[in-house]
């Protein structure tokens, strides 16, 4: 049987990501899910801000997968 040796692997190097680089594409996220969280949960009825049943219509199966009640 042969032996070999294995050649050493290096550890790749780790470089923190800055908080002003992540900051504004997290509050852009949040935002963008708070307005879909909204569209979903709340855009019917006296909340209403787009007028008709339409946007009702195309989250009306999210709206039950999440368990917001609609009917």
């Amino acid at each position: 049987m042969a032996q070999s040796t294995a050649a050493p692997t290096t550890q790749p190097v780790v470089t923190p990501l800055p908080l002003k680089a992540v900051a504004p594409w997290a509050v852009f996220f949040g935002v963008l899910m708070l307005v879909l969280l909204y569209f979903v949960g709340a855009e019917q009825g006296v909340t209403s801000v787009v007028s008709g049943e339409g946007v009702h219509e195309w989250v009306h199966d999210a709206r039950h997968l999440l368990g917001f009640p609609c009917h």
